[in-house]
């Protein structure tokens, strides 16, 4: 009996998948980026929060203490007592300098409130920056690290980019949205006393010109922290233990040294000088707005603008990006960069016998 055996048409093979191309810096990127996730991303955001709950706390209890005042009769406006709080009184009764007073007050406040993460990033960077090379020698991952096919070069420059643009970029998100609920929770506690939010919170557009300030700062972040970064990094690629001493200790004890016996006078310079030029551009540089260290504050002191108003100078768009006209940020940057180098080729030979 002869069976009938149908068979079906031979099919071609799945093609296999095309390898997903990623450029290998940017995988070095990603993984700084989820290796210290908790620094980068949810410091800032925890700090931010912890800002706001304080601001909702110091903002009930002033409301307590207003209600409180306002019932004994403790407001005296233009000789007349006020009994009860109403804010938009007691805005009318105010004169146009007294407005403006307030306004930069109100701005200021809210500089404060969204500067947490930015406070947080500069713990965050330092140490990231002592442990970026020091901390893959530590635990022998350097050895995996190399036998991968990316460059030591590539491996120091991901961990520069990611201390002076990662970091920067989602500190000043997480404050951008710090001061957006900040402003909000203001703008509902002026608007249940009766007050305008509107013409005390929005109107001048304090919080979209200090948002545009955030945000245009981190390229002058970047290069003000050039120097800092890159003797960090020196330090964590050098040190075989405790980077944190090495990087700390030796531009002190130099600053010690110059101080004691007046180095600087050879130069026709003070020993502050050194400490203001040099210390601190290697252990500061990573503090936000240490930029401001180049604005003529003699010249705005005797200009008369150094007022509670005159602050708003600061962080104007003008003022910030004329740091690069001086001659202190740039020296830094080429110092920076030539560590930067320095953390590159002491990669490629250092290593934990």
């Amino acid at each position: 009996m002869n069976a009938h055996i149908e068979t079906s048409p031979a099919r071609a093979p799945a093609p296999a998948p095309r390898p997903l191309r990623r450029h290998p810096f940017a995988m070095l990127l990603r993984r700084e980026f989820w290796e210290h996730k908790g620094g980068f991303l949810w410091a800032p955001v925890v700090s931010g929060a912890i800002s706001l709950g304080l601001t909702a706390i110091f903002a009930v209890i002033a409301l307590v203490a207003a209600r409180r005042a306002a019932a004994d009769g403790g407001f005296d406006i233009d000789g007349v007592t006020v009994n009860g709080l109403d804010l938009n009184l007691l805005m009318r009764r105010m004169s146009p300098e007294d407005l403006r007073e307030l306004s930069a007050g109100l701005d200021l406040s809210l500089v404060m409130a969204s500067s947490w993460p930015f406070i947080v990033m500069a713990f965050v960077v330092f140490f990231y920056c002592l442990g970026a090379l020091y901390d893959d020698r530590k635990d022998r991952s350097v050895l995996f690290w190399k036998s991968m096919p990316v460059s030591d070069r590539d491996t120091v420059l991901s961990k520069v980019v990611s201390a002076l643009l990662v970091a920067p970029v989602l500190a000043t998100a997480a404050a951008l949205v710090t001061m957006l609920l900040f402003v909000l929770l203001l703008s509902a506690l002026v608007a249940s006393q009766g007050g305008d939010a509107f013409q005390l919170l929005w109107a001048g557009g304090a919080p979209f010109k200090l948002g545009l300030y955030f945000v245009a700062a981190i390229p002058v972040y970047a290069v003000w922290a050039l120097p800092t970064v890159g003797w960090l990094l020196l330090c964590s690629a050098w040190a075989r233990n405790k980077p944190f001493l090495w990087a700390v200790v030796v531009p002190v004890l130099l600053g010690v040294f110059v101080w004691w016996f007046n180095a600087m006078q050879l130069f026709g310079l003070e020993a502050v000088w050194f400490w203001k030029n040099v210390v601190s551009r290697l252990l500061l540089g990573v503090v936000p707005a240490g930029w401001l260290d180049t604005v003529d504050v003699e010249a705005l002191a005797a200009a008369g603008r150094l007022d509670l108003q005159g602050v708003r100078d600061f962080w104007s768009l003008g003022m910030l990006y004329s740091s690069f006209l001086s001659p202190k940020m740039w020296g830094g940057a080429v110092v920076g960069a030539a560590m930067i180098a320095g953390a590159v080729r002491l990669r490629r030979w250092r290593d934990e016998g």
